[in-house]
């Protein structure tokens, strides 16, 4: 008898963190009611604009998760089953430098509004992360002095990678991306004051058609058991 398989999409911050709950998901035995086997859960990981159009057009995903306000969107666009939501995970943006390299003092507001100027080059993502960044450079009053400096990162390609290559010197991402990544050295997340934090959610899609399957799925990555996998991504249960 075949394993039944669940089809989800994400963006990348939360890749690995999707990657151990759905193993630990079957591990425990998340199963399919109508075989008795557990579930399968295979999760394309890709920029999240990427995610969000895909899903938008339709394509046969049975979850997907993206930042709280593109799912909230996909609801609205009836993509996403309204009453399907799942807060999973909030997610901060964490502070980098190649590793080996001089680390500047971000531990503060105003220390790492210094840090941004004496940068050669800032890198950022796409998405409601890299968004805030900008609107705190307007806000500081140097989005101006720093436009020609600020590297976005392709999508799916992570800042660190950017920083570890040497493309970029002072990288911002969420700290899940961050944590993982060779070659970077991360200073810490972003100071009081000017903290950026998302909240990811998942959604079971209007195409899928094994809902009652992902909501199942949802309901354990929401649930207490799933909280130390998150922390150990450098997240926190939503």
């Amino acid at each position: 008898m075949q394993t039944p398989k669940i089809t989800g999409i994400s963006s990348m911050a939360t890749r690995q963190v999707l990657a151990e709950l759905a193993a630990a998901y079957r591990q425990q035995g998340g199963a399919d009611f109508a075989t008795g086997l557990a579930a399968e859960v295979a999760i394309e990981s890709v920029g999240g604009v990427d995610a969000a159009q895909r899903v938008q057009a339709g394509e046969a995903f049975d979850f997907v998760v993206l930042a709280a306000d593109a799912i909230a969107k996909l609801i609205a666009s009836g993509r996403v089953l309204a009453d399907s939501r799942a807060d999973l995970v909030r997610s901060t943006v964490a502070i980098a430098v190649r590793a080996g390299s001089a680390r500047p003092d971000v531990g503060s507001e105003d220390a790492l509004r210094r840090a941004v100027l004496a940068a050669r080059t800032l890198g950022y993502s796409t998405g409601p992360s890299g968004t805030a960044l900008l609107q705190l450079f307007a806000r500081w009053g140097i989005a101006d002095m720093v436009r020609d400096r600020i590297v976005q990162a392709p999508p799916g390609v992570p800042v660190g990678q950017l920083v570890a290559d040497g493309a970029v010197e002072l990288g911002f991402q969420q700290f899940s991306e961050m944590l993982h990544q060779p070659g970077i050295e991360v200073l810490g997340t972003m100071p009081s004051g000017c903290e950026i934090v998302t909240t990811f959610s998942g959604g079971v899609c209007t195409a899928t058609k094994q809902a009652g399957a992902a909501r199942a799925l949802l309901a354990f990555m929401q649930s207490p058991a799933a909280a130390d996998a998150k922390r150990r991504h450098g997240m926190e249960p939503a």
